[in-house]
């Protein structure tokens, strides 16, 4: 769990819902430590995450264009400092589970430690220079979706979990952190009433990274 908070990113005093930000709770990591490790011990064992954590606060950034137009505005959920610490252990959890047991792909370079967009484009760039040398067609298919990751269906998205040996009380887990989401809308100081996220897609339901199951989804 130190582990966890010392990787937290303190550069910003930004915070939740619940008012305490990342930096403050890095400053009180040895008070902190013991009881947190407590409530993700529970969670992991019990299989359900805590209710209290489930709510964010969505802050509408402006991008560019018209901004009487909702779409040039880019949301950002603004997570319990609390659920940020969870989230990075079970984050690190998961991924140490995909990495020991190469659950995925070699070809996938995104969100993954260790690779970038520049190996695709260099892994492309030598298959090209490979059949020219050959004196062989070389062939690519782009395809950029939208809005992938908030697309993706939830349901389809935890079915995939049992293909990469995630099951039993871990599944649940991961299920209960995704049901029952709140968020709240924050526009200037205006704070918006509660309402609950629709249930059946991914649209900045939280923060854990499930992007590595997302990519094998969209396939």
């Amino acid at each position: 769990m130190i582990k966890a908070l010392k990787a937290l990113k303190a550069s910003k005093n930004l915070h939740g819902f619940d008012e305490i930000s990342i930096k403050l709770l890095k400053v009180s990591a040895s008070y902190v430590c013991s009881p947190l490790t407590h409530i993700c011990n529970n969670s992991i064992l019990s299989g359900i995450f805590p209710d209290c954590m489930k709510f964010s606060i969505v802050k509408p950034i402006y991008k560019k264009g018209n901004k009487m137009n909702q779409t040039n505005y880019r949301p950002i959920s603004l997570l319990t400092s609390f659920l940020n610490v969870l989230e990075k252990a079970l984050y690190n959890r998961i991924t140490e589970h995909l990495n020991t047991h190469n659950l995925l792909v070699r070809n996938q370079f995104g969100f993954r430690k260790g690779t970038a967009t520049e190996d695709a484009i260099f892994k492309l760039t030598n298959e090209i220079l490979k059949a020219l040398n050959n004196k062989t067609l070389a062939g690519s298919i782009f395809c950029d979706l939208e809005k992938a990751f908030d697309s993706v269906s939830r349901d389809i998205l935890l079915s995939k979990l049992f293909c990469y040996g995630i099951s039993g009380k871990a599944k649940s887990l991961l299920k209960s952190y995704l049901q029952n989401r709140y968020q709240r809308v924050l526009i200037t100081h205006f704070l918006t009433q509660s309402f609950r996220m629709y249930q059946n897609k991914m649209w900045g339901a939280a923060g854990l990274n499930f992007r590595p199951f997302v990519i094998p989804v969209i396939h």
